[in-house]
């Protein structure tokens, strides 16, 4: 399927890569087969479905998305035989995301790892020196389009696996979907200036709603005499984040007159990395 896309669609490597990572996701959330589905149909209606799977792909990469009439991908609805929408992109985006970066890690890239050595040497082989190839080829492999924006990096081993998808070692301790590190499943929260707010206020507020979740709070302190103005919550899963913000990029809260907002943390995101140079994290609330 990787090959076909790529060579008789003419597709984008990163891009291909994506479209199989997402159908890998889908057959694990109760879509079974859809690959095996995917590949018994004709080149046209092929190319149709990886567009629809690009849709999704930019879903969640936007910032407002918009479900069109019917939940789009009319044509995967036919193929899978149940309903399903791009509503799902939107509300459980982290969740997407999250189980994405695990098919690229533990799937992708040990399966795609010899047609991609072969693709990216031949085509690395056209611009070097012998001598920079033999250099070259001790390297890991870096595929053009990672990192990725939303999806992170994409690094082909250096050590051949030979894994296929029947290999156990794909598929040991509960992968390849659950290796979910804490900034997956971490919010960034940020309080009214003049009304303090606890940990214990905000995981209290956060049970309230939504069960018992919080793994961690951590303050940022701007000096001991001052209040702190945001904090850093990581939850006991990613479906609990998605649960919290409902398909939204920021939450907001109140508790009496206080306000809560919460997004997604991002720890490369500008705000976040100045609010941190800015000031000491201490931790305040641990589970």
């Amino acid at each position: 399927m990787f090959k076909l896309l790529i060579f008789k669609l003419h597709r984008d490597i990163a891009e291909s890569i994506l479209i199989i990572a997402l159908w890998f996701w889908l057959e694990s959330i109760g879509y079974p087969n859809l690959i095996f589905k995917v590949k018994a149909q004709i080149d046209t209606i092929i190319n149709i479905l990886a567009n629809e799977a690009v849709d999704c792909l930019k879903t969640l990469e936007a910032g407002n998305p918009n479900i069109v009439n019917g939940g789009g991908l009319r044509l995967t609805k036919v193929l899978v035989e149940k309903d399903i929408s791009i509503k799902i992109f939107i509300e459980q985006r982290y969740t997407v995301i999250a189980g994405i970066k695990s098919v690229l890690k533990n799937i992708c890239a040990p399966i795609f790892e010899d047609i991609l050595r072969i693709i990216l040497k031949n085509n690395y082989t056209h611009k070097t020196s012998t001598s920079s190839r033999a250099i070259a080829s001790k390297t890991p492999l870096v595929v053009p389009g990672f990192p990725h924006p939303i999806f992170g990096t994409f690094d082909i081993p250096s050590k051949k696996m030979n894994l296929d998808l029947l290999d156990t070692r794909i598929w040991v301790k509960n992968l390849p979907f659950s290796d979910v590190s804490d900034d997956d499943k971490a919010m960034f929260l940020t309080f009214s200036h003049g009304f303090p707010m606890s940990t214990k206020n905000v995981a209290q507020l956060i049970k309230s709603a939504y069960g018992d979740c919080v793994q961690s709070i951590t303050l940022g302190i701007v000096d001991k005499d001052d209040q702190p103005l945001y904090a850093i919550m990581v939850l006991d899963s990613v479906e609990a984040l998605d649960r919290i913000l409902k398909g939204k990029r920021i939450a907001n809260y109140q508790i009496g007159w206080k306000q809560i907002w919460a997004c997604k943390y991002e720890p490369h995101n500008w705000m976040v990395k100045d609010l941190e140079n800015s000031t000491k994290l201490e931790s305040r609330y641990h589970m």
